[in-house]
């Protein structure tokens, strides 16, 4: 076994990745304070191919120095738009038939290992603030509530955490890796 060089990865260039398909998952980072945080979801969203990634209310936006240290770059190849009221946003998502999905610990939440997501409807995933989660308003908006099962003793992942394990989850359910090459 070798490791790959940059050039056998065959890594898609900016152009090439913007005119490429995407799968039908979408990102949503309500009141995210982290700059580093921000910057990991670009990251995470430019390697499973998002559709558009929604910073909302006080979430950071590029540029910023802090958000492209751990984007390297995603924030020229995943679409995004800075959106301030995310009640609005997902109003308007659901509107348009996509499935809304918070990711929080509550009361009725779904567990992902459990989950299964509508498919081949757009899944809009919702990641909250580093201390205060997702808002209550949005999760009483949301079409459904997920929770990643912990069995630790902080019950907490960070954001990023999160991000690439729903992401990971949720499209290898919905058949993603069928779709796509990674060519």
């Amino acid at each position: 076994m070798k490791k790959l060089s940059m050039d056998e990865l065959n890594r898609l260039s900016v152009e090439d990745y913007k005119a490429i398909d995407k799968t039908p998952l979408i990102l949503i980072l309500d009141n995210v304070r982290s700059l580093n945080n921000v910057g990991s979801a670009f990251r995470t969203g430019d390697a499973f191919r998002v559709q558009k990634i929604y910073l909302c209310g006080i979430t950071g936006k590029p540029p910023h120095r802090e958000i492209q240290k751990t984007a390297l770059g995603a924030t020229e190849s995943v679409e995004w738009e800075h959106v301030p009221d995310i009640l609005a946003l997902v109003k308007e998502l659901k509107e348009k038939k996509i499935n809304i999905i918070s990711f929080e610990q509550a009361k009725g939440s779904i567990n992902l290992n459990n989950f299964l997501p509508k498919t081949p409807q757009v899944q809009a995933l919702i990641f909250g603030n580093e201390v205060f989660g997702v808002q209550e308003e949005v999760l009483k908006n949301s079409h459904e509530v997920v929770e990643i099962p912990q069995l630790g003793t902080k019950h907490s992942l960070n954001i990023s955490v999160s991000l690439g394990i729903a992401l990971w989850d949720i499209s290898n359910k919905m058949g993603v890796w069928n779709n796509f090459t990674t060519e």
